[in-house]
């Protein structure tokens, strides 16, 4: 399970659904499509990158970078496929938190 904004944004220009479909539409990332992509990224420039669907501005200058640790990261731990977790670490972290304080 993948939880960063940069896995979002690569499952999101690989053709997973959008953020505005709701947090619980299932979204993944396959290794097969982000070694696609990262040649294309490499050949785009960071206003090109920032038109890719859900691709922010102020991020497309380090998806390219981001591309690259992934498929790195996916290739080491021989990961085909990521779910895309609608929540970041931050969130986790929160949950977290608030299930311990329940529990006390």
């Amino acid at each position: 399970m993948a939880t960063s904004k940069t896995f979002k944004q690569l499952a999101r220009i690989a053709g997973a659904a959008r953020s505005a479909e709701g947090p619980y539409v299932q979204r993944e990332l396959k290794r097969e499509s982000l070694e696609a992509w990262v040649p294309r990224l490499a050949g785009m420039t960071e206003a090109e990158r920032a038109e890719l669907p859900g691709v922010s501005e102020g991020r497309a200058n380090q998806l390219l970078a981001g591309a690259l640790v992934a498929e790195g990261a996916m290739d080491l731990f021989g990961v085909e496929r990521v779910e895309i977790c609608p929540w970041a670490l931050r969130e986790g972290v929160i949950l977290r938190r608030l299930d311990h304080m329940e529990s006390a």
